[in-house]
């Protein structure tokens, strides 16, 4: 009996997607509920579980292809039949190439997509010999210095310089249209301020530890600068509204995104309600966030909405950067690298650990002196961070 193999339905707004990656191919086996196929939206990556046991009759649409919603991708043939064709000849070697296949994390079935590497000519060096992201860039790199000395062997064009054409990815193509239509659509200027994180680190250091210990999550930066963020939108409420045509919409919630870089590009889960949250709820949601975000398991409902946006540029070492506005957002934070400077206090020189935050804000709806005093007002928080406790 033959079984299709449908595309499921898509979240909310997704109008179709890509086919990214086929795990199987024609003749293979599958098992019940095993992945086969990867779907690239513009915003998720969506696994396509098989319906039931059998082997890979047919495939309907190869990577690349542009598919919706209950389209039939492939055709898979139900065990019973396929039994006798696949004990007929038996083929270890293949099966253990499917097997390491079925086992390779969604980053590095990514990067084999995308590099058009066969992953059954890789070696793994992970755990149990299973394939790394490095193992796949290791064969891309040594496919590319292949490639570049092949013309000098065989006496060609040694002065032609390499070069690789790729189409976009779905998402990095809708991160290219929202950014383009951010620049184009609103009045953003961003303003700058430095933060004295001494306290900040004082107080991190001396409870990390049984932070960790008390509530399995470990204290980072991030959760003192979304309570102040919190803090200072409370006091500027139009830095947490949005425009709706001739509309201004104040908020009186705080869903505050949090820049997560990813392979694929940057995505932005949302911590909703973080008004609400303690700091180590804050801190999980946000670890949880970062490994789903690297395993592509990030849903639509976690990236959706949100009135503000934090990004730190800072784990990548950036001094200064101006943030682009997530639209509909009035407003995004810009943290960066934490560097011992000197700054005068009291008439003296003295070695701060300083950082520099950037604001980038709606101009049509915020004015000059609401964006300077808002950054002014998470830099008071963060340098006294009682002030925090105390809402004062």
């Amino acid at each position: 009996m033959s079984i299709e193999l449908k595309v499921p339905m898509l979240p909310e707004s997704v109008a179709d997607a890509t086919v990214s990656t086929w795990h199987k191919k024609v003749g293979d086996t599958v098992s019940r509920d095993e992945n086969i196929v990867d779907l690239e939206t513009d915003k998720v990556m969506l696994e396509v579980p098989a319906p039931s046991a059998g082997v890979i009759k047919e495939i309907l649409k190869p990577s690349g292809d542009v598919v919706q919603a209950n389209q039939v991708i492939a055709v898979i043939e139900a065990a019973g039949a396929a039994t006798a064709k696949s004990t007929a000849a038996p083929q270890p070697a293949k099966a253990a190439t499917k097997a390491s296949a079925a086992a390779l994390s969604p980053s590095v079935r990514r990067a084999a997509a995308e590099h058009e590497v066969d992953v059954s000519q890789v070696k793994g060096t992970g755990k149990d010999g299973r394939i790394t992201k490095e193992n796949v860039m290791s064969a891309v790199s040594g496919g590319a210095q292949a490639e570049a000395t092949a013309p000098m062997v065989s006496g060609g064009n040694a002065g032609a310089r390499a070069e690789k054409r790729v189409p976009m990815t779905r998402m990095r193509a809708r991160i290219a249209e929202r950014l383009l239509e951010v620049k184009q659509t609103t009045a953003m200027l961003t303003t700058f301020n430095e933060i004295n994180l001494s306290q900040v680190i004082e107080l991190r250091n001396r409870y990390k530890d049984k932070f960790e210990k008390t509530h399995n999550a470990r204290l980072g930066f991030m959760s003192f600068f979304v309570k102040a963020a919190v803090e200072a939108l409370k006091r500027f409420p139009a830095v947490n509204a949005s425009i709706d045509g001739s509309d201004v919409v104040y908020h009186g919630y705080f869903d505050i995104g949090v820049a997560v870089s990813t392979d694929r590009g940057l995505v932005v889960p949302v911590l909703r309600d973080a008004d609400q949250m303690s700091m180590a709820e804050i801190e999980a949601k946000i670890a949880e966030f970062a490994v789903k975000a690297r395993n592509g398991k990030l849903t639509m409902e976690e990236m959706q909405g949100g009135t503000f946006t934090i990004t730190n540029g800072g784990v990548f070492g950036s001094l200064l950067s101006t943030p682009i506005l997530n639209s509909p957002q009035s407003g995004i934070l810009g943290m960066h690298k934490i560097d011992q400077r000197p700054v005068v206090e009291n008439g003296q020189i003295v070695i701060r650990p300083m950082m520099y935050v950037a604001l980038s804000y709606d101009h049509r709806i915020i004015d000059g002196k609401d964006s300077v005093t808002f950054l002014v007002a998470i830099k008071e928080l963060l340098e006294d961070p009682a002030r925090l406790l105390l809402e004062v």
